[in-house]
């Protein structure tokens, strides 16, 4: 294998709590040869003892950006705003192929430093399914979170915890009255995690997938209590909800929670929010009257920070050691090309083609 030094940055979001990569897994990189520095974090929810006792190196928290030219920076959500140039070969969520908000600015910064973007959703094998993704805990939560919502028991601002502590307040209570639930993009991982908590929570949830939003119904849609969305478009289609169906006297919807969270995107499939939620306003009221509340966190897995990392890391560290070789992660180097020129942004000249 050849050397591979990859370093685990210190997330620079406040509410970030996971990792991509558990203790556990870092020790079986650095017993295959992998150098591997994570930096300290007062967030993270494994703490720095443990990767110390892995046989990582630690390193001060936002060290990355001084770190050796041919070290792999690791992360999971968005860089802060400086440096200006970026030099190096970064692993993260960036959210920056779909002509989202902030993209061309992302890719100019990679392109003023030479280095390159491989992110993780594009990491696919070569039928194009994701290889290390956190999916069914996004729509676990998103589901979640909306049966809380509806029942009138989320509390915020939120706060991390335990799946067991989360399935406690899920399960049905005395006095809790049924409601009817609909979760589109039921087959795929976030709609499977979907559907689970829904089953948790006593709710047998309709569901669709391709063959029923190929020709949307959508007064049935809007005869649905509480809709989850775990969508992830990859071509543009028609919208599944629009302002004016929100202003339908029929509309029985009252809960919306949005897991794809592609607010800004020409591929957002409900077009009828132009900001997410958060921790600490987990919930948007979208019309008064009849009400409709909307949940649209984009960071949603984080709420289960101990269980979602274990589970995204065991596929991770699957992929990590041939880091170097073509295959997925070369696809991953294609797509940010292919980005790039998309957008217009001229590559620098650079060493990690």
């Amino acid at each position: 294998m050849t050397e591979l030094h990859l370093w685990l940055r210190h997330e620079a979001r406040t509410t970030e709590r996971r990792t991509p990569l558990v203790p556990s897994d870092a020790r079986r990189l650095v017993e295959a040869g992998v150098t591997l520095t994570v930096e300290r974090s007062p967030q993270r929810i494994f703490p720095i003892e443990e990767y110390e006792a892995a046989g990582c190196g630690v390193a001060p928290a936002g060290s990355w950006v001084s770190a050796p030219d041919d070290a792999v920076i690791l992360g999971l959500k968005e860089l802060p705003d400086e440096p200006a140039e970026l030099p190096h070969r970064h692993i993260f969520f960036g959210h920056a192929y779909k002509r989202q908000p902030g993209a061309e600015t992302l890719l100019r910064r990679f392109a003023a430093g030479g280095g390159a973007l491989l992110d993780l959703e594009y990491l696919v094998d070569d039928d194009g399914r994701r290889l290390a993704a956190f999916g069914f805990w996004a729509g676990y939560l998103g589901a979640a979170l909306a049966v809380l919502q509806h029942r009138g028991r989320l509390a915020a601002p939120l706060t991390p915890g335990s799946k067991e502590e989360l399935d406690d307040r899920l399960r049905r209570a005395d006095g809790d009255e049924d409601f009817t639930a609909l979760v589109v993009g039921a087959l795929g991982r976030s709609g499977r995690g979907a559907r689970v908590a829904f089953q948790v929570a006593g709710i047998d949830p309709t569901c669709w997938d391709l063959a029923e939003t190929r020709d949307l119904d959508r007064p049935a849609l809007l005869a649905h209590d509480v809709m989850v969305n775990a969508v992830l478009a990859t071509s543009p289609v028609p919208p599944f909800l629009r302002e004016e169906d929100l202003d339908d006297p029929a509309r029985r919807l009252r809960t919306l929670c949005d897991v794809t969270c592609d607010v800004g995107s020409p591929l957002n499939v409900l077009p009828v929010y132009d900001r997410t939620t958060d921790w600490d306003e987990p919930v948007r009221r979208l019309r008064k009257e009849p009400p409709l509340d909307l949940i649209a966190i984009d960071n949603l897995p984080s709420l289960l920070p101990r269980e979602s990392s274990t589970d995204f890391s065991s596929a991770l560290v699957l992929q990590l050691p041939e880091f170097s070789v073509g295959g997925p992660w070369g696809r991953c180097l294609d797509r940010f090309h292919q980005a790039c020129r998309e957008l217009g942004v001229t590559e620098g000249e650079s060493g990690n083609d």
